[in-house]
Protein backbone atom coordinates (compact mmCIF):
# COMPACT_ATOMS: atom_id res chain seq x y z
CA UNK A 1 0.00 0.00 0.00
CA UNK A 2 2.94 2.35 1.35
CA UNK A 3 4.44 1.91 -2.13
CA UNK A 4 1.27 2.60 -4.19
CA UNK A 5 1.11 5.64 -2.33
CA UNK A 6 5.04 6.19 -3.14
CA UNK A 7 4.51 5.71 -6.92
CA UNK A 8 1.37 7.90 -6.76
CA UNK A 9 2.68 10.66 -5.76
CA UNK A 10 5.92 10.47 -7.96
CA UNK A 11 3.69 10.97 -11.06
CA UNK A 12 1.72 13.59 -9.57
CA UNK A 13 5.35 15.67 -9.09
CA UNK A 14 6.00 14.66 -12.45
CA UNK A 15 3.04 16.09 -13.44
CA UNK A 16 4.03 19.28 -12.28
CA UNK A 17 7.06 19.52 -13.25
CA UNK A 18 5.97 18.89 -16.68
CA UNK A 19 3.27 21.74 -16.23
CA UNK A 20 5.40 24.26 -15.82
CA UNK A 21 5.24 27.42 -13.34
CA UNK A 22 1.91 27.91 -13.47
CA UNK A 23 1.10 24.92 -12.09
CA UNK A 24 1.74 26.00 -8.15
CA UNK A 25 -1.07 29.39 -9.15
CA UNK A 26 -3.79 26.94 -10.66
CA UNK A 27 -2.73 24.35 -7.26
CA UNK A 28 -3.27 27.33 -5.04
CA UNK A 29 -6.71 28.72 -6.54
CA UNK A 30 -8.45 24.82 -6.74
CA UNK A 31 -7.23 24.61 -3.02
CA UNK A 32 -8.47 27.83 -2.14
CA UNK A 33 -11.82 27.54 -4.26
CA UNK A 34 -12.16 24.22 -3.04
CA UNK A 35 -11.95 25.33 0.52
CA UNK A 36 -14.74 27.90 0.17
CA UNK A 37 -17.26 25.39 -1.74
CA UNK A 38 -16.39 23.23 1.49
CA UNK A 39 -17.28 25.68 3.80
CA UNK A 40 -20.81 26.92 1.69
CA UNK A 41 -21.62 23.20 1.60
CA UNK A 42 -21.38 22.26 5.07
CA UNK A 43 -23.33 25.88 5.75
CA UNK A 44 -26.29 26.14 3.40
CA UNK A 45 -26.77 22.05 4.37
CA UNK A 46 -26.80 22.78 7.98
CA UNK A 47 -29.45 25.04 7.44
CA UNK A 48 -31.49 22.73 5.64
CA UNK A 49 -31.76 20.56 8.66
CA UNK A 50 -34.40 20.79 11.18
CA UNK A 51 -35.85 23.28 9.80
CA UNK A 52 -38.86 24.87 12.13
CA UNK A 53 -42.37 25.35 10.59
CA UNK A 54 -43.81 28.74 10.24
CA UNK A 55 -46.69 28.13 13.54
CA UNK A 56 -43.79 27.17 15.45
CA UNK A 57 -41.69 29.61 14.80
CA UNK A 58 -44.39 32.01 15.67
CA UNK A 59 -45.56 30.66 19.03
CA UNK A 60 -41.68 31.17 19.79
CA UNK A 61 -41.53 34.08 18.56
CA UNK A 62 -44.42 35.79 20.37
CA UNK A 63 -43.38 33.47 23.46
CA UNK A 64 -40.41 35.30 22.89
CA UNK A 65 -38.04 32.01 23.40
CA UNK A 66 -35.64 31.29 21.13
CA UNK A 67 -35.29 27.76 19.30
CA UNK A 68 -33.52 25.20 21.06
CA UNK A 69 -30.14 24.45 18.62
CA UNK A 70 -30.07 21.38 20.12
CA UNK A 71 -34.09 20.79 18.33
CA UNK A 72 -33.89 22.96 15.49
CA UNK A 73 -30.58 24.23 13.24
CA UNK A 74 -32.49 25.16 10.01
CA UNK A 75 -32.81 28.62 8.38
CA UNK A 76 -36.10 29.41 9.68
CA UNK A 77 -34.57 28.94 13.37
CA UNK A 78 -31.35 31.01 12.13
CA UNK A 79 -33.92 33.94 11.49
CA UNK A 80 -36.02 33.74 14.51
CA UNK A 81 -32.97 33.68 16.99
CA UNK A 82 -31.35 36.62 15.07
CA UNK A 83 -34.75 38.29 15.20
CA UNK A 84 -35.35 37.69 19.06
CA UNK A 85 -31.51 39.08 19.91
CA UNK A 86 -32.48 42.44 18.11
CA UNK A 87 -36.10 43.31 18.97
CA UNK A 88 -37.07 46.79 20.55
CA UNK A 89 -40.52 45.58 22.11
CA UNK A 90 -42.15 48.08 19.98
CA UNK A 91 -44.17 46.07 17.53
CA UNK A 92 -43.64 48.76 14.56
CA UNK A 93 -39.93 48.94 14.72
CA UNK A 94 -39.74 45.19 15.19
CA UNK A 95 -41.33 44.83 12.29
CA UNK A 96 -38.24 46.73 10.44
CA UNK A 97 -35.90 44.81 12.39
CA UNK A 98 -37.32 41.87 10.75
CA UNK A 99 -36.79 42.84 7.56
CA UNK A 100 -33.75 44.01 8.47
CA UNK A 101 -32.79 40.53 9.85
CA UNK A 102 -34.32 38.68 6.62
CA UNK A 103 -31.95 40.82 4.63
CA UNK A 104 -29.28 40.07 6.73
CA UNK A 105 -29.41 36.23 6.46
CA UNK A 106 -30.55 36.30 2.76
CA UNK A 107 -27.09 38.20 2.20
CA UNK A 108 -24.77 35.54 4.56
CA UNK A 109 -26.51 32.84 2.19
CA UNK A 110 -24.84 34.36 -1.02
CA UNK A 111 -21.48 34.87 0.74
CA UNK A 112 -18.56 33.75 -1.08
CA UNK A 113 -20.52 32.18 -4.15
CA UNK A 114 -19.20 35.14 -6.47
CA UNK A 115 -15.65 34.27 -5.42
CA UNK A 116 -16.04 30.78 -6.37
CA UNK A 117 -17.12 31.73 -9.54
CA UNK A 118 -14.71 33.65 -10.41
CA UNK A 119 -11.75 31.48 -9.71
CA UNK A 120 -13.41 28.81 -11.31
CA UNK A 121 -13.79 31.07 -14.27
CA UNK A 122 -9.96 32.33 -14.02
CA UNK A 123 -8.91 28.74 -14.05
CA UNK A 124 -8.82 28.35 -17.58
CA UNK A 125 -6.85 31.48 -18.67
CA UNK A 126 -4.10 30.21 -16.33
CA UNK A 127 -4.34 27.03 -18.55
CA UNK A 128 -4.38 29.32 -21.28
CA UNK A 129 -1.42 31.50 -20.18
CA UNK A 130 0.32 28.21 -19.95
CA UNK A 131 -0.66 27.22 -23.30
CA UNK A 132 1.20 30.27 -24.59
CA UNK A 133 4.10 29.97 -22.93
CA UNK A 134 4.77 26.38 -23.53
CA UNK A 135 4.01 27.15 -27.23
CA UNK A 136 6.39 30.08 -27.12
CA UNK A 137 9.23 27.88 -25.60
CA UNK A 138 8.74 25.25 -28.14
CA UNK A 139 9.50 28.01 -30.80
CA UNK A 140 12.65 28.93 -28.87
CA UNK A 141 13.98 25.66 -29.56
CA UNK A 142 12.59 25.28 -33.08
CA UNK A 143 14.64 28.47 -33.54
CA UNK A 144 17.84 27.61 -32.03
CA UNK A 145 18.23 23.60 -32.63
CA UNK A 146 15.26 23.60 -35.46
CA UNK A 147 13.69 19.77 -34.89
CA UNK A 148 16.52 18.39 -34.12
CA UNK A 149 15.80 18.44 -30.10
CA UNK A 150 12.57 16.77 -29.93
CA UNK A 151 13.25 15.72 -26.22
CA UNK A 152 12.84 20.20 -25.56
CA UNK A 153 9.94 20.15 -28.21
CA UNK A 154 8.34 17.67 -26.23
CA UNK A 155 8.83 19.96 -23.22
CA UNK A 156 7.35 22.88 -24.32
CA UNK A 157 4.49 20.84 -25.40
CA UNK A 158 3.94 18.74 -22.59
CA UNK A 159 3.62 22.60 -20.69
CA UNK A 160 1.24 23.97 -23.03
CA UNK A 161 -0.45 20.87 -22.54
CA UNK A 162 -1.07 19.96 -18.46
CA UNK A 163 -1.60 23.73 -18.02
CA UNK A 164 -4.50 23.20 -20.44
CA UNK A 165 -5.72 19.85 -18.93
CA UNK A 166 -5.09 20.87 -14.87
CA UNK A 167 -7.14 24.40 -15.68
CA UNK A 168 -9.94 22.33 -17.39
CA UNK A 169 -10.14 20.54 -14.43
CA UNK A 170 -10.08 22.92 -12.10
CA UNK A 171 -12.95 25.12 -13.87
CA UNK A 172 -15.43 22.37 -14.52
CA UNK A 173 -15.75 21.29 -11.07
CA UNK A 174 -15.72 24.46 -9.44
CA UNK A 175 -18.49 26.05 -11.65
CA UNK A 176 -20.95 22.85 -11.50
CA UNK A 177 -20.51 23.36 -7.53
CA UNK A 178 -21.26 27.44 -8.02
CA UNK A 179 -23.99 26.61 -10.01
CA UNK A 180 -25.40 23.77 -7.32
CA UNK A 181 -24.95 26.11 -4.19
CA UNK A 182 -26.39 28.69 -5.70
CA UNK A 183 -29.35 27.04 -6.03
CA UNK A 184 -29.21 25.67 -2.65
CA UNK A 185 -29.12 29.50 -1.41
CA UNK A 186 -31.73 30.81 -3.41
CA UNK A 187 -34.15 27.77 -1.86
CA UNK A 188 -33.27 28.87 1.29
CA UNK A 189 -33.87 32.81 0.18
CA UNK A 190 -37.09 31.86 -0.17
CA UNK A 191 -37.43 30.19 2.76
CA UNK A 192 -36.28 33.07 4.89
CA UNK A 193 -38.39 35.66 2.92
CA UNK A 194 -41.83 33.06 3.29
CA UNK A 195 -40.93 32.90 6.95
CA UNK A 196 -40.60 36.64 7.18
CA UNK A 197 -43.65 37.81 5.69
CA UNK A 198 -45.63 35.11 7.72
CA UNK A 199 -43.52 36.70 11.20
CA UNK A 200 -44.74 40.09 10.16
CA UNK A 201 -48.35 39.51 9.75
CA UNK A 202 -48.01 37.32 13.31
CA UNK A 203 -46.39 41.00 14.72
CA UNK A 204 -49.47 42.98 13.73
CA UNK A 205 -51.97 40.56 14.20
CA UNK A 206 -50.78 40.22 18.27
CA UNK A 207 -50.26 43.74 18.42
CA UNK A 208 -53.84 44.06 17.25
CA UNK A 209 -55.21 41.19 19.24
CA UNK A 210 -56.29 39.03 16.17
CA UNK A 211 -55.61 36.03 16.01
CA UNK A 212 -52.74 35.14 13.23
CA UNK A 213 -53.74 32.73 10.64
CA UNK A 214 -51.43 29.33 10.54
CA UNK A 215 -49.34 27.56 7.86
Amino acid sequence: MSELIRQQYLLLEKYFCQGGPLMGPLLLLSLVMWLLIIERSLFLGRLYRRNMSHQVAREHLLAGERPDPRQYKGVVSLLVSRFLRQRSGEVELDRFILDEVVLGINHRLNDHLATIGVLAAIAPLFGLLGTVTGMISTFDVLALFGTGNSKAMAGGISEALITTQTGLLVAVPGLYMKNFLSRRADNLQQRVATAGLYLRRALKAADQGEPSCST
